[in-house]
């Protein structure tokens, strides 16, 4: 007898390498590395100094982390939190909060680094609850800013590469679940993108 589980994840690993081989790569790693690079200069002159705490948004942010803290030369301190919308699929739901930061966030500049804006849900409550906390200010890096109208009016300071308004993943963002690891920026195939 099958595994309905593993029936699913063995169809689910097959869309994934489809979808990988019909994407379009908007940005080579050269490229993103260079952004990451662009952000990290300008970090570097606005916080030298300050003794930021830098929060990574989990799962997707890991990545962006990972690349920029190595290139920031300034002190600071470093801390997660998880909040997710997407859950391995490939539209935003409920924003869910599945993990808080334990670094006190009161009268500090708070960095806040996640993958994408693209609505602006999740980035509009990380802000929000770092503010309520008692941040003193609250700056938001993110590798990739997509193109669209509907974005709910949140910005970010800091902003590695725009995309059009197609899914994306690689560099920390997924296709359910899978290709964070992506060595480049991708779109998925106009016809493949659904649920």
């Amino acid at each position: 007898m099958t595994n309905p589980d593993s029936r699913a994840e063995k169809q689910l690993t097959e869309e994934a390498a489809v979808i990988m081989a019909g994407a379009e790569c908007l940005f080579a790693s050269s490229e993103v590395d260079a952004a990451i690079d662009s952000l990290a200069d300008q970090l570097n002159e606005r916080l030298a100094g300050v003794n930021p705490v830098a929060l990574c948004v989990m799962n997707g942010g890991l990545v962006i982390s990972g690349q920029l803290l190595p290139r920031l030369s300034f002190q600071l301190q470093f801390d997660y939190l998880h909040a997710t919308r997407y859950r391995d699929r490939t539209s935003g739901g409920e924003l869910q909060w599945k993990r808080q930061h334990e670094i006190s966030l009161k009268d500090r500049v708070v960095l806040v680094m996640d993958d994408i804006l693209d609505e602006g849900e999740t980035l509009k409550s990380v802000h929000d609850a770092c503010l309520a906390e008692g941040a003193k200010e609250v700056l938001r890096v993110v590798l990739v800013e997509k193109i669209h109208d509907r974005n709910i009016g949140v910005s970010a300071e800091y902003i590695g590469l725009q995309v059009p308004d197609r899914y994306v993943f690689g560099y920390g963002m997924d296709y359910k679940g899978y290709w964070r690891n992506a060595n480049g920026i991708y779109a998925v195939a106009e016809n493949k993108s659904g649920e």
